[in-house]
């Protein structure tokens, strides 16, 4: 094969390969994004549950009447 070819062969590949890390690293970014959005959630939904009194009941609501 003549040089030039390999060497436009070398370049389209490299370039698949740039394109295909690139695509990796923000997917890798957004699952620890979600990873720590659902983990906050999470620690804040506990929080709420610990600050509210055990034996506190809430009132039943009531339908309204027109």
């Amino acid at each position: 094969m003549h040089p030039e070819t390999h060497l436009a062969m070398y370049r389209v590949h490299n370039a698949e390969l740039r394109r295909h890390t690139e695509t990796l690293r923000l997917a890798r970014r957004a699952a620890r994004r979600q990873a720590l959005r659902s983990r906050l959630g999470w620690t804040m939904i506990g929080l709420g549950l610990r600050l509210i009194p055990a034996g506190v009941a809430r009132p039943a609501r009531t339908p309204r009447t027109a």
